[in-house]
C-alpha cells in the first residue's frame, strides 16, 4: 500500500444556503479543493451524504456533482453510513489511492437539510437508529442520546452542570471560524438556561443542522516531490469498526466500543498512543458523545470523560484540545458532510492556518466521525511532515 498525502482542502459555511443547491454546495467545495491542490483534473470523485433522496429527491450523487464540477467520465458515487458517510468518503478514496487503483482522488461530504421541514428531518435523522426496535417504539435520536446521558450522569456522579464546559469550548472556538454556523461564545448561565430537547439534553447539549459541504484531495505521497505550496499532510491511520445499532443490543450502553476498536487500530498503523495526538476533532453531535469519545480513545480513564472539560484541557492549550473550530455544536452538523469538516479542520490545524485557536506547534491530529448512536465509527490520523 502506497502512503498517501492530503494536498487540497475545501469547504463551504455551514448555513441555511437557499440560494444553492446540492450540486452548487458540493462543487464549490470540490473545486476549491482542487485549486488549494494545484490540480486541474482528479481521477476519482467519492461522496459521502446521508439524505438526498429524501431531503432534496436526488439520487445518484456522483454522476451528480461530479458532471458539475468538470469531472464527467471520472470514477465517482455516493458513500452512506448515516452521520459518519463524510469519513466513509474520505476513507473510500484514501484506499483506492493506497491501493494504486486511483492516483488523484477527491473525497466530499454535502448534506442540505433547511430546505426541508423539520419534522422531515428528524424523521430522517432517526433512520440511523434501530427502526423495528427503537424508531417505531416512539424514541426519537435526541431520546436516545438523553437516556445515555442520563444513565451515565446515575452510574458515576455527574451532574447537568459537569457538561457545560464541552458547549462553552466549542463555542469559543467557533467564534473564529469563518464556516461556522454560530461564530458566538456562551456563558455557563446560557449553557443552563438552555430550553430542554429531551431532559437531560437541552439546546447547548445538541447541534444544529446545517448546509455545507467540506472536500480533501488527496495523492499519492511519492507523486508530491517538494514542489507543493502547502506543508505536507500526511495520513498515517485510518480504520473503521462498527457496533450493534441498537443500544440496547451492546453488552455496555456506556462503552463505545467501535470508537475503541477503530482509535486502537489507527494509533497501530501509525505507531502511536493518545498521548501523541496533539488535537483531536471529536464527533460532539451531544455533549455526552464528547465524553464517551474522549474515553474510548484513551484519552482518560472510564466515567471521568466531563473532568477533561472541567479542568480546562479540552481547550486549545490544554492536553487534548476538541471542537477547535466550534466541532458540531458551533461549526454546525450538516450530517454527511461533518466526517469531512472535521478532516479539513485537523489538516488547518497541522498547516497552522487556525488562525484565533490554533494549537501551538500542532503536528499530528485525529478526527472521529460517528455514524448513528456510535453503530458505525470511523477514525483518522494525519501528520505534518
Amino acid at each position: 500500500m502506497r502512503e498517501v498525502a492530503v494536498i487540497g482542502i475545501g469547504q463551504t459555511k455551514v448555513d441555511e444556503h437557499w440560494d444553492k443547491s446540492l450540486r452548487e454546495l458540493a462543487g464549490f467545495a470540490v473545486l476549491d479543493a482542487v485549486k488549494d491542490a494545484g490540480l486541474n483534473q482528479v481521477d476519482a470523485l467519492y461522496v459521502g451524504n446521508m439524505m438526498s433522496v429524501s431531503a432534496n429527491h436526488q439520487a445518484q450523487l456522483g454522476a451528480y456533482i461530479a458532471d458539475w464540477v468538470g469531472l464527467r467520465y471520472a470514477e465517482s458515487f455516493k458513500l452512506e453510513s448515516a452521520c459518519s458517510s463524510g469519513a466513509a468518503a474520505f476513507r473510500t478514496a484514501l484506499l483506492a489511492v493506497a491501493s494504486g487503483a486511483i492516483d488523484t482522488a477527491v473525497a466530499v461530504g454535502v448534506e442540505k437539510m433547511t430546505d426541508s421541514p423539520g419534522a422531515e428531518i428528524t424523521a430522517e435523522l432517526a433512520t440511523a437508529a434501530d427502526t423495528d426496535w427503537e424508531i417505531t417504539q416512539g424514541v426519537s435520536f435526541v431520546a436516545l442520546n438523553a437516556l445515555i446521558m442520563r444513565r451515565y450522569m446515575y452510574e458515576y456522579g455527574w451532574t447537568k452542570n459537569d457538561f457545560a464546559p464541552f458547549s462553552i469550548n466549542a463555542h469559543a472556538n467557533g467564534v473564529h471560524n469563518p464556516h461556522a454556523r454560530f461564530r458566538k461564545a456562551i456563558t455557563e448561565k446560557q449553557y443552563l438556561d438552555a430550553g430542554m430537547v429531551a431532559d437531560p439534553i437541552n439546546l447547548m447539549d445538541a447541534s444544529p443542522i446545517g448546509d455545507g459541504a467540506a472536500a480533501l484531495v488527496m495523492v499519492p505521497l511519492e507523486k508530491i516531490g517538494h514542489s507543493s505550496a502547502n506543508p505536507l499532510i500526511k495520513i498515517i491511520g485510518s480504520a473503521a469498526a462498527t457496533d450493534s445499532i441498537a443500544v440496547h443490543d451492546r453488552k455496555d450502553p456506556l462503552w463505545l466500543k467501535a470508537a475503541e476498536l477503530s482509535s486502537k487500530k489507527a494509533y497501530s498503523q501509525a505507531g502511536l498512543s493518545p498521548q501523541d495526538i496533539d488535537l483531536f476533532e471529536l464527533h460532539d453531535a451531544f455533549s455526552i458523545m464528547a465524553a464517551l469519545s474522549l474515553e474510548a480513545s484513551g484519552f482518560i480513564e472510564r466515567g471521568k470523560g466531563p473532568r477533561l472539560g472541567l479542568e480546562g484541557e479540552i481547550r486549545p492549550g490544554g492536553k487534548i484540545p476538541i471542537a477547535t473550530r466550534g466541532g458540531l455544536k458551533a461549526r454546525g452538523h450538516p450530517v454527511g458532510a461533518t466526517g469531512m469538516y472535521q478532516l479539513v479542520e485537523v489538516v488547518e490545524q497541522l498547516r497552522h492556518q487556525a488562525q484565533g485557536s490554533q494549537v501551538e506547534n500542532a503536528r499530528i491530529g485525529m478526527a472521529q466521525n460517528i455514524g448513528g448512536s456510535g453503530s458505525n465509527i470511523i477514525t483518522h490520523i494525519l501528520q505534518r511532515v
